[in-house]
């Protein structure tokens, strides 16, 4: 498997897994926010179709590991998310990546059609799909971490502060 380094000295609380190093353009978005938020994460390449053998190991040593969600991208037939879940009761946050010919639309279909039972919470596909899906990790490990909720709130709070500020039209600078 290749891996990154985690966001700090902690062990990882989040894995950023996606199927190819190609999906990486997308993903750092995630990395991005957990960065921000000082959210100790993992990043790895874990293909569903070319080392499945290492996603059944990463999905069975999840819990034991401490990671307390796992955030799967993945283009394509986009199997990661969903087969990441059969594997660990850990909850997983797919993001669709957008594939050559049809934009991410069959990710996002592969991705959001889980049978019942096998849950993968779903976002956009792209960029703000990936912010997204990390911002809601965020979100629920906050219920448990006041400081966390703390700093989730003053995040959310510049955000509303940022869009009070917009003029229409947009100033050309």
């Amino acid at each position: 498997m290749i891996e990154a380094a985690a966001a700090s000295a902690q062990a990882p609380v989040v894995g950023l897994i996606m199927g190819s190093s190609s999906d990486w353009d997308v993903m750092r978005h995630a990395a991005a926010v957990f960065d921000e938020f000082g959210i100790a994460h993992e990043t790895r390449v874990v293909s569903a179709h070319r080392m499945p053998l290492d996603m059944v190991e990463y999905g069975a040593q999840a819990v034991t590991r401490g990671l307390r969600a796992i955030v799967a991208g993945a283009g394509g037939a986009a199997h990661l998310p969903g087969m990441m879940a059969a594997l660990t009761p850990v909850p997983v946050f797919g993001v669709p990546v957008p594939s050559r010919y049809l934009r991410g639309e069959d990710s996002l279909l592969s991705i959001v059609q889980m049978p019942r039972g096998v849950p993968v919470g779903t976002f956009a596909i792209g960029e703000s799909g990936a912010a997204n899906a990390a911002l809601h990790v965020i979100a629920n490990l906050a219920m448990t971490d006041a400081d966390l909720l703390q700093r989730l709130q003053a995040y959310r709070a510049r955000q509303t502060q940022a869009a009070r500020a917009m003029v229409v039209p947009p100033e050309v600078s």
